[in-house]
Protein backbone atom coordinates (compact mmCIF):
# COMPACT_ATOMS: atom_id res chain seq x y z
CA UNK A 1 0.00 0.00 0.00
CA UNK A 2 1.31 2.84 -1.19
CA UNK A 3 0.97 6.05 1.29
CA UNK A 4 2.90 9.35 2.44
CA UNK A 5 5.71 6.99 4.28
CA UNK A 6 6.77 4.77 1.02
CA UNK A 7 10.10 5.05 0.01
CA UNK A 8 10.98 7.13 -3.25
CA UNK A 9 12.33 4.30 -4.95
CA UNK A 10 9.16 2.06 -4.60
CA UNK A 11 6.86 5.10 -5.43
CA UNK A 12 9.21 5.75 -8.48
CA UNK A 13 9.22 1.49 -9.48
CA UNK A 14 5.28 2.04 -9.26
CA UNK A 15 5.16 5.38 -11.85
CA UNK A 16 7.42 3.57 -14.64
CA UNK A 17 4.35 1.36 -14.75
CA UNK A 18 2.07 4.37 -14.79
CA UNK A 19 0.34 5.15 -11.08
CA UNK A 20 -0.33 8.68 -10.73
CA UNK A 21 -1.26 8.30 -7.19
CA UNK A 22 2.69 7.44 -6.90
CA UNK A 23 3.44 10.57 -8.94
CA UNK A 24 1.29 12.70 -6.82
CA UNK A 25 2.78 11.54 -3.71
CA UNK A 26 6.25 12.58 -5.13
CA UNK A 27 5.15 15.50 -6.52
CA UNK A 28 3.81 16.84 -3.11
CA UNK A 29 6.81 15.72 -1.63
CA UNK A 30 9.18 17.65 -3.75
CA UNK A 31 7.78 19.95 -5.86
CA UNK A 32 8.43 22.74 -3.22
CA UNK A 33 12.16 21.91 -2.93
CA UNK A 34 12.27 21.83 -7.21
CA UNK A 35 10.41 25.63 -6.74
CA UNK A 36 12.71 27.14 -4.06
CA UNK A 37 15.83 25.96 -5.46
CA UNK A 38 14.70 27.66 -9.12
CA UNK A 39 13.29 30.42 -7.04
CA UNK A 40 16.75 30.76 -5.19
CA UNK A 41 18.65 31.97 -8.74
CA UNK A 42 15.81 33.44 -10.48
CA UNK A 43 13.50 35.13 -7.79
CA UNK A 44 11.05 34.95 -10.06
CA UNK A 45 7.57 33.28 -8.62
CA UNK A 46 6.49 32.75 -11.85
CA UNK A 47 9.30 31.19 -14.09
CA UNK A 48 10.33 29.12 -10.45
CA UNK A 49 6.64 27.74 -10.75
CA UNK A 50 6.95 26.57 -14.47
CA UNK A 51 10.18 24.75 -14.21
CA UNK A 52 8.95 22.82 -11.19
CA UNK A 53 6.20 21.82 -13.29
CA UNK A 54 8.33 21.08 -16.19
CA UNK A 55 10.58 18.93 -14.33
CA UNK A 56 7.75 16.89 -13.02
CA UNK A 57 6.23 17.25 -16.71
CA UNK A 58 9.51 15.50 -18.14
CA UNK A 59 9.82 12.79 -15.65
CA UNK A 60 6.36 11.39 -16.10
CA UNK A 61 6.52 11.89 -20.00
CA UNK A 62 10.09 10.34 -19.71
CA UNK A 63 9.41 7.43 -17.26
CA UNK A 64 10.07 4.40 -19.43
CA UNK A 65 13.80 5.55 -19.74
CA UNK A 66 14.68 7.57 -17.23
CA UNK A 67 17.33 5.65 -14.71
CA UNK A 68 17.13 7.53 -11.27
CA UNK A 69 18.97 6.25 -8.31
CA UNK A 70 18.28 9.12 -5.80
CA UNK A 71 15.12 11.12 -6.75
CA UNK A 72 15.68 14.08 -4.51
CA UNK A 73 19.13 14.57 -6.33
CA UNK A 74 18.35 13.97 -9.61
CA UNK A 75 15.45 17.02 -8.96
CA UNK A 76 17.68 18.89 -7.75
CA UNK A 77 20.17 18.76 -10.40
CA UNK A 78 17.38 19.01 -12.82
CA UNK A 79 15.61 22.17 -10.99
CA UNK A 80 19.42 23.82 -11.51
CA UNK A 81 19.70 22.43 -15.38
CA UNK A 82 16.21 24.06 -16.28
CA UNK A 83 16.83 27.35 -14.12
CA UNK A 84 20.75 27.47 -16.39
CA UNK A 85 18.84 27.26 -19.14
CA UNK A 86 16.42 30.11 -18.19
CA UNK A 87 19.04 32.45 -16.99
CA UNK A 88 20.86 31.84 -20.42
CA UNK A 89 18.14 32.60 -22.38
CA UNK A 90 17.70 36.05 -20.45
CA UNK A 91 21.58 36.92 -21.02
CA UNK A 92 20.98 35.81 -24.64
CA UNK A 93 17.65 38.35 -25.11
CA UNK A 94 18.46 41.39 -25.88
CA UNK A 95 16.05 44.23 -26.38
CA UNK A 96 15.84 46.64 -29.14
CA UNK A 97 13.68 49.91 -30.11
CA UNK A 98 12.31 49.35 -33.68
CA UNK A 99 10.91 52.67 -35.01
CA UNK A 100 8.74 50.37 -37.63
CA UNK A 101 7.68 47.40 -36.61
CA UNK A 102 4.96 46.43 -38.46
CA UNK A 103 7.46 46.71 -41.60
CA UNK A 104 9.57 44.21 -40.59
CA UNK A 105 9.16 41.09 -42.41
CA UNK A 106 7.76 37.88 -40.79
CA UNK A 107 10.90 34.84 -40.05
CA UNK A 108 9.94 31.40 -38.90
CA UNK A 109 11.78 31.71 -36.14
CA UNK A 110 9.63 35.12 -34.88
CA UNK A 111 6.36 33.56 -35.22
CA UNK A 112 5.19 31.86 -32.13
CA UNK A 113 1.36 31.19 -30.69
CA UNK A 114 1.76 34.53 -28.59
CA UNK A 115 -2.08 34.26 -28.40
CA UNK A 116 -1.72 30.95 -26.52
CA UNK A 117 1.01 32.51 -24.71
CA UNK A 118 -0.76 35.08 -22.99
CA UNK A 119 -3.78 33.07 -22.40
CA UNK A 120 -1.68 30.92 -20.54
CA UNK A 121 -0.29 34.06 -18.78
CA UNK A 122 -3.34 35.49 -17.92
CA UNK A 123 -4.73 32.18 -16.42
CA UNK A 124 -1.75 32.11 -14.51
CA UNK A 125 -1.87 35.70 -13.16
CA UNK A 126 -6.14 35.10 -12.65
CA UNK A 127 -5.39 32.21 -10.18
CA UNK A 128 -2.49 34.07 -8.36
CA UNK A 129 -4.97 37.19 -7.76
CA UNK A 130 -6.82 34.44 -6.49
CA UNK A 131 -4.82 33.37 -4.15
CA UNK A 132 -3.79 36.30 -2.97
CA UNK A 133 -7.31 37.68 -2.25
CA UNK A 134 -7.58 34.72 0.62
CA UNK A 135 -4.52 36.42 2.56
CA UNK A 136 -5.49 39.00 5.09
CA UNK A 137 -5.72 42.00 3.82
CA UNK A 138 -2.54 43.60 5.78
CA UNK A 139 -0.57 41.21 4.56
CA UNK A 140 -1.80 40.93 0.60
CA UNK A 141 -1.18 45.14 0.76
CA UNK A 142 2.30 44.59 2.32
CA UNK A 143 3.31 41.49 -0.07
CA UNK A 144 1.75 43.85 -2.95
CA UNK A 145 3.36 47.00 -2.17
CA UNK A 146 6.72 44.66 -2.47
CA UNK A 147 6.57 42.86 -5.61
CA UNK A 148 4.07 45.23 -7.48
CA UNK A 149 4.88 48.30 -6.71
CA UNK A 150 8.62 47.71 -6.26
CA UNK A 151 8.83 49.34 -2.49
CA UNK A 152 11.84 48.45 -0.62
CA UNK A 153 10.71 47.24 3.28
CA UNK A 154 11.87 50.29 4.88
CA UNK A 155 9.41 52.58 2.20
CA UNK A 156 6.38 49.77 3.45
CA UNK A 157 7.21 50.28 6.93
CA UNK A 158 7.36 53.92 7.21
CA UNK A 159 4.46 54.32 4.43
CA UNK A 160 1.95 51.80 6.65
CA UNK A 161 3.54 53.12 10.07
CA UNK A 162 4.24 49.56 10.83
CA UNK A 163 8.25 48.01 11.51
CA UNK A 164 10.08 46.78 8.97
CA UNK A 165 10.43 43.54 10.94
CA UNK A 166 6.24 43.25 10.15
CA UNK A 167 6.90 43.73 6.86
CA UNK A 168 9.59 41.20 6.11
CA UNK A 169 6.95 39.07 8.36
CA UNK A 170 4.46 39.72 6.52
CA UNK A 171 6.02 38.80 2.95
CA UNK A 172 7.04 35.79 4.38
CA UNK A 173 3.65 34.80 5.18
CA UNK A 174 2.48 35.51 1.90
CA UNK A 175 5.21 34.12 0.03
CA UNK A 176 4.78 30.51 1.89
CA UNK A 177 0.88 31.04 1.13
CA UNK A 178 1.62 31.83 -2.70
CA UNK A 179 4.10 28.50 -2.69
CA UNK A 180 1.68 25.99 -1.02
CA UNK A 181 -1.50 27.16 -2.98
CA UNK A 182 0.25 27.14 -6.40
CA UNK A 183 2.15 23.73 -5.73
CA UNK A 184 -1.91 22.60 -5.80
CA UNK A 185 -2.63 24.69 -8.53
CA UNK A 186 0.24 23.27 -10.35
CA UNK A 187 -0.38 20.15 -9.90
CA UNK A 188 -3.66 20.07 -10.98
CA UNK A 189 -2.36 21.63 -14.80
CA UNK A 190 -0.03 18.61 -14.57
CA UNK A 191 -2.08 16.11 -14.46
CA UNK A 192 -4.64 17.46 -16.56
CA UNK A 193 -1.45 17.88 -19.56
CA UNK A 194 -1.01 14.24 -18.50
CA UNK A 195 -4.57 12.85 -18.62
CA UNK A 196 -4.78 14.70 -22.47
Amino acid sequence: MLDRNTPDDELWEAIKFGSIPSFELLFDRYWQAVYTTAFSFLNDAESAAEIANDTFLNIWRKRDTLIIGSFKNYLTTSARYHTYKVLKTRKKMRLAYVENYDQLPISGTLVNNEGEEKIRYLNLQEDIEHVLLDLPKRCREIFLLSRIANLTNGEIAERLSISKRTVENQICIAQKYLQDNMKHIALTLLLASILK
